[in-house]
């Protein structure tokens, strides 16, 4: 077991590793890209990648305060659901109205791996192996989709 300052320094030491691994990356528009911290430019919709002892995610994320905006948010996404998946080139899950880890209702979609651990670095290129093509292909997909969320906005 880890102490909990121990816990967090080999995270960030994780994605300071990943975001050194992605800088010479740049976005489908040629720009340079803050792949850690990807700006969708809505309010409440996330691109997020999680990784902790069990397991890895990345994912969209849609916290808007109000359910029923929230769900307006996913069933756009839903309209798109086709280019999503023959972009990332596989099926993703899709949970309307779930929670996360500290409560708050969220809607996401997503892909997992599972057992893999943040804390082994063992496992840090099978992670960075599964979180690298999926944020590009991420950003990929948000070139084309962000489009269809001018009126949401």
């Amino acid at each position: 077991m880890y102490t909990r300052e121990q816990a967090s320094k080999l995270r960030q030491a994780f994605w300071t590793a990943f975001g050194q691994y992605m800088a010479p990356v740049t976005s489908v528009e040629g720009i340079p890209a803050n792949w850690i911290n990807y700006k969708t430019g809505l309010k409440n919709v996330y691109f997020r990648m999680q990784a902790d002892k069990k397991k890895a995610s990345i994912g969209i994320e849609m916290t808007q305060p109000d359910p029923e905006i929230q769900q307006m948010f996913f069933e756009q996404f839903m309209a798109l659901k086709e280019l999503l998946h023959s972009t990332v080139g596989e099926e993703w899950e899709w949970d309307l109205h779930t929670y996360d880890e500290n409560g708050k209702q969220i809607s996401r979609i997503y892909a997992e791996l599972t057992g893999v651990s943040v804390f082994n670095q063992d496992d840090w290129p099978a992670l960075i192996s599964f979180f690298k093509p999926r944020i590009i292909a991420l950003d990929e997909f948000w070139s084309d989709a962000k489009y269809s969320f001018d009126e949401l906005r």
